[in-house]
C-alpha cells in the first residue's frame, strides 16, 4: 500500500466535505446503553470544561429528572427559557429553538435527542431542532441511548419486550462529527437505580422489573459497544479510501429489499439497514407495481409512501418497479444494478395459494442464480396487524357495466343461436369467449364475472341437449361446463390485467409528457411571472392539486409573483412554511416531518447556484395526501421550473450587468468630454480675471470691454454645456415630461431667432412658412431647444457667410421642419451616428456632443423622427417629423 498518494476524486470530495461541514456547527453525540449511565452528567462536565476555557456555552434544554449531582453542575450555566405549548389542556415546556438561533451561543446543550416534539411545533422532532442550529453555524451537544436508532428498534423490542416509539434515523449519528460512548457495567447500573439516582423510588422498582434486567442491560450495552464501533469503523473507512489503502473487499455489496404496503415491510427495511451498515454497502428499497387481484386503497397507499420514506431516511435509494410479475423485474432489477443480496418478506398466506396461483419467493430463489436471498419476518410473539377491512376496496361498477355486460352475452347468445344448425357446440362456445374478452375490455372484474357465468348457463340452456333446461343429459357436459368457466374467468382476468397496465402506462406516459411539455414552454419564456404561470398549469394537471409558486424579493423573503389558474391563497402560518422551507433548501409542511401541520407540501426550487424559489402543492380533497411517486413527480417538475427560473434571473443580472457597464462606459465618456470642454471656458474666464485684477497694469476702455466679453462669452458657453449635460440626464431619467399644447410654429419659430439674433445678425437667415400651416400638438419649450440646439449646431459647423435656410410644410399627416446649409456637409456613414451621445464634429469651438442626442430624445417623447442627410451641391438638411393628428376643436363665436 502506498500511503503517500492519495486518490485525487476522493481527496478533493474530502475537502469539499470538510468545506462543508466548516460552515456548519459540530455536533457531539455522548451515547450511551441506558438511562442513568451518566449522558447527561457527562454532557454537563464537558460543557462547565469548555467555559472555563472561555467558550459561550448555553444550556438550551437539559433534563434533570431531579438528581442532585445533575442539577449541581447545571448550576452556574447560561439556560435559555423553555417555551410553553398548550396541549389537551396541560401546558408543556420545549425547547424554544428561535430563542437559540437569537443568542447563537458558541455551543448549545440539548439533551434527549430523540424527543418527539408538542403539536404546531416547527419540527416533529428535536434531532430537526438540532439539524436547524447545526445549519446555523451554533455547535450542539446532546444525548442519546441506543434503544432510539431508528434501525435497532425492532432489535431493541425484541429483547427487552418493549416498543420504543421515539426514535431517530440512524443518518444522525452518522452525522455526528464526535461520538462520546457513556460505558457503564450493568451492576453499577442496577447499584445506580436501588439507590434512587435513576428513578425515583417509586418508579426504580418497576424498571427494574421490567426494562433494567440485568440480560436487557448487557445487550443493550453490546449494542451500544457495537454501534459506536461501527462509526469509529467508517471514519477508519473514510481515511483509508482517501490515502487509498488496500480495500477490505473484493467488491462491493449491494442490498434490494422488497417493500410493500404491509406493516412487515418496517422490519424488512430496518434489517436492511442493519446489514448494509455491517457491510457497509449501498442498499436500494423497490416496490413493485404489477397487476394484482386487489387493487390498494388509499390507506395502502399511504402505508407504502410511510414505508418508502422510512427507508429515504435511513439512507436507502428507492425505486418503483412496474410489470406484469413481480418476481422477473425484481429479478432483472437487481442484475441491472449489481444486486448481490435480496431482502423478503416470508408468506404469511395459506400454502395452498403458492400451489394454485404460483410462488413469488419460489421464483425468486430458483432464479436468483448467484444472488443471495434472505427472508425476514416478525418473530413469532409478535401479533399480526388486522388490516382494517375497507368496502369498496375496488372501482364500483356502474349500472352501465352490469346492463352491458348481460346485453353482450345476450348478442352472444342470438348469434349462436342463427350459427346453432350449421356450426358444432364448440364453435358455440367460441361466441361466447369472445363476448367475455368484449366484456372485461369495457367493464370491471364483477361485470366481467357475472358475464362469465351468464356465457356458461347461457350455453348449457340454449344448445346443450336437452334444450331449454338446465338439466344435462350426458355427465360429460360438465367437464365442457367447467373448462369453459374457467377459460372464460382466465381470459376475462387477463383482460382486466392488460387493461390496468395500460392504465398505468398511459399515466406514466401523460406524466412523462406533461414534463416535456413543461420544458418545452419554459425554454421559450424570460419572465418569471410566465414561468411561474407554466409551471403552476402543469403541476397542477397532473397531480390534481392546487399550486402556487413563490419567489424571493430583495430583501429575501418569498412571496407570489403573479397569480393564476391552480393558486391558493397563503394566509400567515402557509407562509411562514414557505418561507422556513426556502430559508433551509428542504422541503416542509404535508406529508414531512417538518411543520406537518400545514396544509400543502412545499418544496425549494433549488438551482445550482442558489434556492431560486419555492412551490407549494395543496390536494384538492381536505384530506388529501401524496404517495412518493407523485411527490417524485412534483420534485421534478420543481427541478425543470428551478432551472428555468435560474435562467430568467441570471439573465435580469446579466442586463443588470450590462447596464451597469454601460453606464460606466458613459460616465467615464461624460468626465472624459465634460473635463476636456470645461477645462477650455474655465482657462479663458480664469486668465480673463486675473489680468484684471493685476494691479500694476492700467487697462483703457476697450480693452476692459474686451476681457469682460470674454468672461461673459465663455461663461454662457460653459452654461450651454453644463445644460446639455443636465437636460441629457433629465431626459434618459424620465424626469422631463412632454407637456403637449396645440401651437403654431410660426410662434416657436420667431421664438428662436430673437433668442439667437446675437449670433445670426452677421448670417443670412431665410425661413419659409407657409401661412396655412396647421395648428400641431406640441410642448413649446423643448421643441424650442430643438429648434435652438439645431441651429447652434449649424452656426459652429458652417462658414460664417454661408447661408441657413428653416423651412416647414406638411406630408403624410405630418408636419416636416428642415434646416438646411451649404457647410463642409456629414462624413459618408455618419449620418445616424451623429445623433449619438458624445460624437462630435472637429470645428473649433464644438460642444461635448449632446446636442443632436437631445433633439432625438425630444422628437422621439413626441413621437416623431429625426435624420440628418448631405445636400446636394455641398452642406446638410437636418430634417424632423411632428405627427399632426387631430385638430383642436374650434371656440364659438359670440353672437
Amino acid at each position: 500500500m502506498d500511503e503517500g498518494r492519495p486518490s485525487p476524486d476522493l481527496l478533493l470530495k474530502q475537502v469539499q466535505k470538510e468545506e462543508e461541514r466548516t460552515r456548519q456547527g459540530k455536533l457531539k453525540i455522548f451515547f450511551g446503553a441506558a438511562p442513568g449511565v451518566g449522558k447527561t452528567y457527562a454532557m454537563l462536565e464537558a460543557a462547565r470544561e469548555k467555559r472555563e476555557e472561555g467558550t459561550d456555552v448555553v444550556a438550551g434544554r437539559v433534563e434533570t429528572h431531579k438528581r442532585k449531582e445533575t442539577e449541581e453542575l447545571l448550576y452556574g450555566l447560561e439556560a435559555l427559557p423553555r417555551r410553553p405549548v398548550a396541549y389537551r389542556g396541560a401546558t408543556l415546556y420545549e425547547f424554544d429553538i428561535d430563542a437559540a438561533l437569537r443568542r447563537r451561543p458558541s455551543i448549545i446543550l440539548v439533551d434527549e435527542l430523540a424527543h418527539t416534539n408538542a403539536p404546531d411545533s416547527r419540527h416533529r422532532k428535536r434531532w430537526q431542532d438540532v439539524f436547524e442550529l447545526l445549519e446555523a453555524g451554533i455547535n450542539v451537544y446532546t444525548t442519546l441511548n441506543v434503544q432510539h436508532l431508528e434501525s435497532l428498534n425492532d432489535v431493541v423490542a425484541q429483547i427487552t419486550g418493549i416498543e420504543v416509539r421515539e426514535t431517530v434515523p440512524d443518518s444522525v449519528l452518522d452525522r455526528a462529527d464526535e461520538i462520546e460512548l457513556i460505558d457503564l457495567p450493568p451492576d453499577d447500573l442496577l447499584q445506580r437505580l436501588k439507590e434512587g439516582k435513576v428513578y425515583v423510588p417509586e418508579l426504580a422498582e418497576q424498571a427494574r422489573e421490567n426494562f433494567f434486567r440485568k440480560g436487557n442491560l448487557l445487550a443493550l450495552r453490546e449494542l451500544a459497544l457495537r454501534r459506536t464501533a461501527e462509526s469509529v469503523d467508517a471514519q477508519m473507512q473514510s481515511y483509508r479510501e482517501v490515502k487509498r489503502v488496500r480495500e477490505v473487499w473484493p467488491a462491493a455489496e449491494r442490498i434490494l429489499v422488497c417493500v410493500g404496503p404491509n406493516p412487515r415491510s418496517i422490519r424488512l427495511v430496518r434489517a436492511a439497514k442493519r446489514m448494509a451498515a455491517g457491510l457497509r454497502a449501498e442498499w436500494i428499497a423497490v416496490h413493485v407495481e404489477a397487476p394484482s387481484k386487489v387493487k390498494p386503497t388509499k390507506s395502502d397507499l399511504k402505508q407504502l409512501a410511510e414505508h418508502m420514506r422510512l427507508a429515504e431516511g435511513l439512507g436507502a435509494e428507492t425505486a418503483t418497479l412496474s410489470g406484469h410479475k413481480a418476481s422477473e423485474e425484481i429479478l432483472s432489477y437487481a442484475r441491472d444494478r449489481n444486486v448481490t443480496k435480496i431482502l423478503i418478506g416470508k408468506p404469511t398466506h395459506p400454502r395452498w395459494k403458492d400451489k394454485l396461483f404460483g410462488s413469488m419467493l419460489d421464483e425468486i430463489v430458483r432464479g436468483s442464480g448467484d444472488i443471495d436471498v434472505y427472508f425476514i419476518s416478525g418473530e413469532a410473539a409478535e401479533p399480526l396487524p388486522r388490516r382494517p377491512v375497507i368496502k369498496g376496496r375496488t372501482v364500483k361498477p356502474s349500472p352501465r357495466e352490469w346492463f352491458l355486460s348481460i346485453a353482450i352475452i345476450g348478442v352472444c347468445t342470438g348469434i349462436a343461436y342463427l350459427m346453432f344448425p350449421y356450426f358444432d357446440l364448440v364453435d358455440l362456445a367460441m361466441m361466447y369467449l369472445l363476448g367475455i374478452v368484449l366484456t372485461a375490455s369495457r367493464t370491471e372484474k364483477g361485470p366481467s364475472l357475472l358475464a362469465t357465468i351468464l356465457s356458461v348457463a347461457a350455453f348449457d340452456f340454449f344448445f346443450v341437449p336437452p334444450r331449454h333446461t338446465f338439466a344435462v343429459s350426458d355427465s360429460r357436459y360438465f367437464v365442457t361446463f367447467a373448462v369453459m368457466f374457467v377459460l372464460s374467468y382466465v381470459i376475462s382476468r387477463l383482460t382486466l390485467k392488460v387493461r390496468e397496465q395500460a392504465d398505468a402506462a398511459r399515466k406514466r406516459e401523460r406524466r412523462t409528457a406533461a414534463l416535456y411539455s413543461l420544458s418545452r414552454k419554459l425554454v421559450h419564456e424570460r419572465e418569471i411571472e410566465q414561468l411561474s404561470a407554466i409551471a403552476i398549469k402543469h403541476i397542477s394537471e397532473v397531480t390534481a392539486s392546487h399550486v402556487v409558486v413563490l419567489v424571493p424579493d430583495e430583501w429575501g423573503k418569498v412571496a407570489v409573483p403573479a397569480t393564476g389558474a391552480g393558486t391558493f391563497a397563503l394566509d400567515q402560518k402557509e407562509m411562514s412554511v414557505a418561507q422556513w422551507t426556502f430559508d433551509h433548501r428542504q422541503k416542509a409542511g404535508l406529508g414531512t416531518d417538518t411543520l406537518s401541520g400545514a396544509k400543502a407540501l412545499y418544496l425549494p426550487l433549488l438551482a445550482a447556484s442558489k434556492t431560486v424559489g419555492v412551490v407549494g402543492v395543496m390536494p384538492e380533497a381536505p384530506d388529501g395526501f401524496f404517495d412518493r411517486e407523485q411527490v417524485h413527480v412534483i420534485e421534478s417538475f420543481a427541478d425543470q421550473t428551478a432551472i428555468a427560473i435560474e435562467r430568467a434571473m441570471l439573465a435580469g443580472e446579466a442586463q443588470q450587468a450590462l447596464l451597469k457597464a454601460e453606464t460606466e462606459t458613459l460616465r467615464n465618456t461624460l468626465l472624459g468630454s465634460v473635463s476636456h470642454d470645461l477645462r477650455t471656458p474655465l482657462a479663458a474666464i480664469t486668465g480673463a480675471a486675473s489680468t484684471l485684477m493685476q494691479n500694476d497694469v492700467t487697462f483703457d476702455i476697450s480693452e476692459r470691454r474686451e476681457l469682460t466679453q470674454t468672461i461673459y462669452e465663455e461663461s454662457e458657453r460653459l452654461n450651454h454645456i453644463i445644460r446639455n449635460v443636465l437636460d441629457m440626464t433629465r431626459l434618459e431619467a424620465g424626469a422631463i415630461k412632454v407637456k403637449k399644447e396645440w401651437q403654431h410654429l410660426e410662434e416657436i419659430v420667431g421664438a428662436v431667432l430673437d433668442r439667437l439674433g446675437e449670433r445670426l445678425k452677421d448670417r443670412p437667415v431665410s425661413t419659409s412658412l407657409p401661412p396655412d400651416l396647421p395648428m400641431v400638438s406640441f410642448d413649446p419649450l423643448l421643441i424650442e431647444q430643438v429648434l435652438v440646439n439645431l441651429m447652434d449646431n449649424a452656426i459652429k459647423y458652417t462658414p460664417q457667410e454661408t447661408p441657413l435656410e428653416l423651412s416647414a410644410f406638411v406630408k403624410d399627416g405630418d408636419l416636416v421642419v428642415e434646416l438646411e446649409d451649404r457647410g463642409p456637409g456629414i462624413p459618408p456613414g455618419e449620418e445616424e451616428r451623429i445623433f449619438d451621445k458624445f460624437v462630435r464634429g472637429t470645428a473649433a469651438g464644438g460642444g461635448i456632443g449632446l446636442g443632436l442626442a437631445i433633439c432625438r430624445a425630444i422628437i422621439t417623447a413626441h413621437g416623431g423622427n429625426i435624420r440628418a442627410v448631405n445636400r446636394p451641391g455641398g452642406g446638410a438638411i437636418f430634417h424632423f417629423t411632428l405627427p399632426i393628428g387631430e385638430q383642436p376643436p374650434m371656440p364659438e363665436m359670440e353672437e
